[in-house]
């Protein structure tokens, strides 16, 4: 991960997940209820709170049942759980600007007329923020989503023209039907009473505000738009609605979105498995050379599970050498992987012989190989200094390095095992030409040339999982610890898997450190990002005390090694099309974003006063 795309992660904190649309209409009853206690003046508390709830919860209410319905009537996706949030947040923001204006009538000469205008200035402004959020979540156009967008607004604006007395000073008012129903000043409560003077000139003031507003969200939808359609040939409401709509709903349109910008490639599918000397898979170590990404089970994010669900032994997908480019774009592509996998599996021919496992340092990689007949497993560890992913092109440089000293198949793991999350300029990513790329290069030519040449023999292996109670929240997906541990000759090396996306500094060190008993140690990450959907960050031991994690790390190692028998083992690689982000287009897609980003604070600063400023002078000229 770069930097740039490491800004555009840390934008994850601000989405949450919507609350269920009863929570949101209770609190905005109960929030309306608070408030008309503070605004109404009757002899009775609890007749100001009913008050409240029907001038100020009313309009929540209706927005809040029929918007959903008028959304997607009109082909919208809209939920009620995002109607019903969207309203609380529109009655929070009319309630603050009531009690703002409040203040400064009081303080100054402007009179109620001045909360009247506020209240007017609040009604259009709900309106203008309502628009946005439909026009971005369901895609829209201007019009249509006015009709969903206008709810609230409209909804307020009839309680208001009803019970201020409006209607008297329109003569088809005069009926008593029309009396009956539309004009009932004697029953609002005094302080609506003292709007009576709400003549329907403020109305159409309203709606002239609203269309003024609407013009302004159309604008800066417009303006923060070109630079996405100009670079990836998409609209940010593409991206928006898609990724709103996975985090709070679970939907899966974000994949519609990378679709769009994906390119075709191949990516190596590598197998080694293991299995007993009498039959039966024991593990199998499975890496597509792929980015587990982007987010939860979006793409590839889930990737690991899928694989491991796929397997008859003891499943261990560790990271591939590969960064976000090769994400894949939908969750369709995972079966296309597993199925390129099933192939190389089936056409493994097993040898009953290894090497001791050999450990190279070179300058600041370090790499950890063992020897499966003519065939070798390598992991790469840049700890204890911070790194993150290694560029797919440096991943095949080093295999190919590997591979000259006379070994058929190598299957290269980024071990992925300390990073300092997204602090600092440099987040680690190893990509072609840096030093890190031909230290990594060099060493996996120096254990490849060791292996092949090392004697081979008999070997037993044992594993061991748990699954753990620990939740991706806490750093760790649903793969939990895994553990093998390969014995040669008296020497005893294990491999701890953990379902996590890297980890915390100096975390790998002290579980090699304090796991006793075995002769090497090392410690992989799988990047799973199911555990990125809600925080850009969450590495094994941001959440979760050091301790705890090693003290399971200690126990499986432990069971691992009571799991030992004589087996034997193989691996194949075989090639597998799909699409993928495509090179360069994460860094372009960050870029426009945090581009987008940089610029739409100040184009909304800019629109929001300049719809101020017209709004004033709306009002400026009507009272001449």
């Amino acid at each position: 991960m770069t930097t740039t795309q490491g800004n555009l992660a840390s934008l994850s904190r601000f989405v949450f997940r919507a609350p269920s649309w009863y929570s949101s209409v209770g609190f905005a009853l109960l929030i309306a209820a608070v408030a008309g206690v503070a605004a109404f003046d009757s002899r009775f508390v609890f007749e100001d709170a009913w008050e409240g709830l029907f001038y100020i919860g009313v309009p929540t209410v209706v927005a809040s049942v029929f918007t959903p319905y008028v959304d997607r009537k009109l082909g919208g996706q809209l939920s009620r759980n995002q109607a019903s949030l969207l309203a609380l947040a529109c009655e929070l923001i009319t309630i603050a600007v009531l009690t703002a204006a409040a203040f400064v009538a009081f303080v100054t000469p402007l009179g109620q007329e001045f909360v009247v205008d506020a209240l007017l200035v609040a009604l259009a402004s709900i309106f203008a923020l309502r628009l946005f959020v439909i026009m971005a979540v369901s895609r829209q156009r201007l019009p249509v989503a006015s009709a969903a967008a206008s709810i609230q607004t409209v909804s307020a604006a009839l309680l208001l023209f009803v019970y201020s007395g409006a209607m008297r000073y329109m003569e088809f008012g005069g009926g008593p039907v029309a009396r009956a129903f539309l004009f009932r000043p004697d029953e609002a409560p005094a302080r609506i009473a003292e709007m009576q003077y709400v003549d329907p000139g403020k109305f159409g003031l309203l709606a002239l505000i609203c269309v003024v507003y609407a013009g302004c969200v159309w604008l800066f939808l417009t303006v923060i738009d070109q630079p996405w359609k100009r670079s990836l040939g998409v609209s940010v409401l593409d991206f928006v609605r898609g990724f709103i709509g996975h985090v709070a709903e679970g939907s899966r349109e974000l994949e519609t979105f990378f679709e769009d910008i994906g390119e075709d490639a191949i990516v190596p599918v590598s197998v080694l498995s293991v299995r007993r000397a009498e039959g039966g898979e024991k593990a199998r170590f499975v890496l597509p050379m792929l980015h587990p990404g982007p987010m939860g089970d979006i793409g590839g994010g889930n990737l690991p599970r899928r694989i491991a669900e796929q397997a008859d032994g003891l499943a261990f997908p560790p990271h591939a050498t590969a960064g976000h480019d090769f994400n894949l774009v939908t969750e369709r592509e995972v079966e296309t992987v597993i199925d390129t996998a099933e192939t190389a599996y089936q056409r493994i021919e097993y040898d009953a012989t290894a090497t001791k496992s050999v450990r190279v340092e070179e300058g600041e990689a370090t790499l950890t190989g063992q020897a499966f007949g003519d065939s070798a497993f390598l992991a790469s560890t840049f700890a204890p200094g911070f790194a993150d992913d290694v560029e797919y092109a440096v991943g095949l440089s080093a295999v190919a390095e590997a591979r000259t000293g006379d070994l058929d198949e190598v299957m290269l793991a980024d071990a992925h095992n300390c990073n300092n999350g997204l602090a600092g300029e440099d987040l680690g990513h190893v990509v072609p030409g840096s030093q890190r790329s031909f230290d990594m290069i060099d060493g996996a030519g120096e254990v490849g040339s060791r292996l092949a040449a090392a004697t081979r023999g008999p070997f037993e292996c044992g594993v061991a999982w748990d699954e753990t109670d620990w939740e991706p929240e806490e750093g760790i997906g649903p793969l939990g610890i895994r553990v093998a541990v390969f014995e040669i000759d008296d020497q005893q090396t294990a491999y701890v898997f953990v379902d996590g996306n890297n980890m915390v500094p100096g975390l790998r060190e002290r579980i090699v450190e304090a796991v006793d008993g075995v002769d090497r140690v090392e410690v992989l990450t799988t990047d799973t990002h199911v555990v990125n959907t809600m925080e850009a960050e969450n590495q094994v031991g941001d959440v979760l005390p050091e301790a705890e994690i090693v003290a399971a790390i200690e126990d499986l190692v432990e069971r691992a090694k009571a799991d030992l028998e004589p087996v034997e083992a193989g691996m194949e690689t075989e090639s597998a099309e799909v699409t993928v982000f495509g090179n360069d287009r994460t860094e372009m897609l960050a870029s426009t974003a945090n581009a987008a980003v940089s610029m739409g604070a100040p184009l909304a600063g800019a629109i929001i006063t300049a719809a101020l400023s017209v709004s004033a002078l709306i009002f400026l000229v009507a009272r001449l």
